[in-house]
């Protein structure tokens, strides 16, 4: 088995060839789990000013909770409302390559840093979501880029309007 450490720097480096590797090993699916659980940390850690310790926690089972959700309207969306001829896709093999693509968030962590969050927050952001694009792109063995893009944003527009109706219920 291919060390994590090596798959998350693979992964931030965009890497089109671990996506396609972590999307075949059924058993990366707990080191996709510990990517997401590592960048939620980072993330903690990076805006502790702002959360504290309790931000941190409350974070992570966000994190956690959100990787399955996303990676379910992800299967549904790219397999069953945009699939290309060649689809194929499991929920599992979208669970390791989105949690993968959680990679570039571990530089979070430098938010840390005095006046440099909002910055740090930004760019790990971005490339998250290149990762996230390049991630589904691979995992549901599309020839386009731009299908890709569409998967995301539809399946960000579902995931937005969840949590509308679900804030309002719960906080009225």
């Amino acid at each position: 088995m291919t060390s994590l450490k090596d798959r998350i720097i693979r992964a931030a480096k965009l890497d089109v060839h671990l996506y396609e590797e972590v999307e075949a090993d059924t058993e990366a699916t707990g080191q996709a789990m510990g990517v997401v659980v590592l960048s939620s940390i980072a993330g903690g850690v990076g805006s502790i000013g702002t959360g504290g310790l309790g931000g941190v926690l409350m974070g992570t089972i966000a994190a956690l909770t959100g990787w399955c959700i996303w990676a379910y309207l992800t299967y549904l969306i790219g397999t069953k409302l945009l699939p290309e001829p060649q689809t194929k896709a499991d929920y599992g093999e979208l669970l390791r390559t989105i949690g993968f693509s959680s990679s570039p968030g571990l530089v979070r962590v430098l938010g840390i840093i005095p006046g440099l969050a909002g910055l740090v927050f930004l760019v790990a952001s971005v490339w998250m979501l290149v990762a996230m694009v390049i991630a589904v792109r691979q995992a549901l063995d599309y020839q386009s880029t731009l299908r890709a893009v569409g998967v995301c944003i539809i399946g960000w527009f579902i995931q937005a309007l969840f949590l509308v109706i679900a804030f309002s219920i719960f906080y009225g």
